[in-house]
């Protein structure tokens, strides 16, 4: 045995074990990618965002009606708060129709869809009626109701036309009607040319373009063919070409498109360019809420059709970008609304609303942007106007029962439980998990929710 120089055994080293290899360490940019992923196919995401997100326009829309507003009503020898008072009861009542909507069977939802059309049918009747309708700027589609309250029925047109419409195609598609064109088109399309009809003998060219899209977009849902779609498509162009060809209004309108100057020969642009200006001063971060210029009697409708150019002077390209992205989350969530359900009412109803709402706010914010003419729309939730915003917010509560009814929705709604004042029966009751729902609710419809 050998031995050290001193005379002792040698020290045994123990071996070196092998150094296992690291993991790869993740991207962070994909990890989160893939939690929002998760996050988004969440059963109750739609409910979420379509509550949450049509809650935070509203709320901000009333900030911006009470900054763009004072002067105006200033002007009128009027409080300085008057039109943001009727904007805060107008929301009031329309949080009460929300709540009221989204707690609705959907049965019942269908049940109302002939009297809301019969309804809306009389009073646009009415509003031609000399004496009782009121012209307001050169539109006569306002009813009056005492006092300083106006109402415009057309607004209560664009739900009339969503419910019956989704109830009529979903009828026809119960009894396998839907692949004959005849059954498509008759009688929604003949119905919703007399909407249009009775909004084109007032002159509001802007609401009748809703109307359009939300015909369309029921059309598209229910599968129409390309060439059925491209005729229907043609005839209302040809129809839209006529009406603008024939007024003076409308085609001076369409002449300030991309108009830099206020006055561009005979045709003043002035409200178009004023918004561009607006938008231009207000910078990235904007100079303030309520700090802005144009209002002071420089852009017309500051509170109303151009509200969003006051808020791109005073809250910057930040504050519009919110407003973008916030319609943006609330058309994406009625779309997986739209797309998820397996009831065909709820699919044209949800994809109706979701039509409207997305393409009024286009064609308001494109008017400002100078992108599209001027069609006198308001911005949904956003800008003033009661009539405008009742409808709205019941449409809203109609994507909010839409989003509970989905069977892993309802599932996951009735799984939650208060975290305080919990029943207790025979001791203590530990709470159910939340990623059990799964294995508790094995015949919904998978949602990806770990």
């Amino acid at each position: 045995m050998s031995s050290s120089r001193t005379g002792r055994p040698p020290v045994q080293r123990a071996a070196r074990r092998p150094v296992a290899p690291r993991p790869p360490r993740e991207n962070p940019l994909r990890t989160l990618v893939t939690r929002a992923r998760r996050a988004w196919d969440r059963p109750l995401t739609a409910y979420y965002i379509v509550l949450g997100g049509s809650l935070l326009i509203t709320v901000l829309g009333l900030v911006m009606v009470y900054s763009a507003s004072q002067i105006t009503a200033l002007q009128m020898s009027l409080s300085g708060s008057y039109f943001f008072r009727k904007q805060l009861l107008a929301a009031v009542i329309g949080a009460v129709l929300l709540l009221v909507a989204s707690r609705m069977p959907v049965k019942l939802h269908r049940a109302l869809a002939y009297p809301i059309l019969a309804g809306a049918v009389f009073l646009m009747a009415l509003v031609q009626v000399p004496g009782i309708g009121v012209a307001v700027n050169g539109n006569q589609n306002w009813l009056a109701l005492g006092g300083s309250f106006q109402l415009q029925p057309s607004e209560f047109g664009k739900l009339a036309l969503v419910l019956w419409g989704a109830d009529l195609l979903a009828r026809k598609q119960d009894k396998r009607l839907l692949t004959q064109w005849k059954h498509m088109l008759v009688p929604l399309v003949p119905a919703a040319f007399m909407l249009l009809g009775l909004i084109m003998l007032g002159g509001d060219m802007g609401t009748a373009i809703i109307l359009t899209a939300i015909l369309f977009g029921l059309l598209w849902l229910a599968g129409a063919p390309t060439r059925l779609f491209a005729g229907v498509l043609a005839v209302a162009a040809l129809l839209g070409a006529i009406l603008i060809r024939t007024s003076e209004n409308r085609m001076a309108r369409l002449a300030c498109l991309g108009a830099t100057e206020p006055q561009t020969g005979p045709v003043d642009c002035w409200q178009a360019v004023h918004g561009i200006y607006a938008l231009a001063s207000g910078g990235i971060f904007g100079s303030g809420l309520g700090a802005s210029l144009e209002k002071w009697g420089e852009l017309p409708e500051a509170h109303t059709d151009f509200i969003f150019a006051v808020t791109g002077e005073e809250l910057g390209l930040a504050g519009t970008l919110s407003v973008l992205a916030l319609f943006a989350a609330l058309g994406y969530a009625g779309i997986r609304v739209a797309g998820r359900t397996e009831d065909p009412f709820v699919r044209y109803a949800a994809g109706g609303v979701t039509t409207w709402i997305t393409a009024q706010a286009v064609i308001n914010i494109g008017a400002v942007l100078g992108l599209l003419p001027i069609a006198g729309v308001p911005l949904p939730l956003f800008s003033y106007g009661g009539s405008a915003l009742l409808p709205t917010m019941f449409a809203i509560g109609l994507l909010i029962a839409f989003a509970r009814e989905d069977p892993a929705a309802r599932m996951a709604l009735a799984m939650r439980q208060p975290r305080f004042g919990r029943k207790r029966i025979g001791g203590s009751q530990r709470p159910r998990r939340w990623n059990t729902m799964r294995r508790r609710a094995p015949g919904a419809r998978s949602s990806g929710e770990r």
